[in-house]
C-alpha cells in the first residue's frame, strides 16, 4: 500500500528554475531586509514566493515577493539555497519557466522566461497565456 504525499513537499513535474544569478540576488535582497529590522523577522522562516495574478497590461502580471506563509497547495522546491515556493492556481502557468537576475548597462532586475506566456507587454511585468 502507498501513502498519498502532500503537495506541500513536492514540485510540479516540469517546475519553474532561477539561476544562480537570480538565487543571489535574491539572497542578497532578504539578507539586507532581516538585517534592517531584525526583532520584526525573528522566527519567521521566509522563502521566495513566485506566483502569477491578474492585472497587467497583458491580463496576467508575475509576482516574486518575500513570504513566510506556507499555503497547503504550496509548491515548494530549493535551488541553488533559494527556497521557491508556488500556489496551486500558478503552477500550470510557471512550469518550466526560469527566472534570472540581469545586471547590466541596458536592463537590471529579475527576468522571467516563459515558455508558457503567449506574448507580453513591452515592460515585460505581465504576459498572456
Amino acid at each position: 500500500m502507498t501513502t498519498p504525499t502532500e503537495a506541500t513537499t513536492t514540485a510540479p513535474p516540469e517546475t519553474i528554475s532561477i539561476t544562480a544569478s537570480a538565487a543571489a540576488k535574491v539572497t542578497e535582497l532578504l539578507d539586507r531586509e532581516i538585517s534592517a529590522a531584525p526583532e520584526e523577522h525573528e522566527g519567521k522562516d521566509y522563502s521566495l514566493r513566485v506566483a502569477v495574478q491578474p492585472g497587467g497590461c497583458a491580463g496576467l502580471r508575475y509576482a516574486l515577493y518575500f513570504d513566510d506563509r506556507q499555503l497547503d497547495d504550496d509548491f515548494v522546491e530549493r535551488f541553488n539555497g533559494v527556497e521557491v515556493r508556488m500556489d496551486k492556481m500558478s503552477a500550470p502557468y510557471l512550469r518550466g519557466a526560469e527566472i534570472d537576475y540581469v545586471d547590466g548597462l541596458q536592463q537590471s532586475g529579475f527576468t522571467i522566461n516563459n515558455p508558457n506566456a503567449k506574448g507580453s507587454c513591452a515592460c515585460g511585468d505581465s504576459a498572456h497565456f
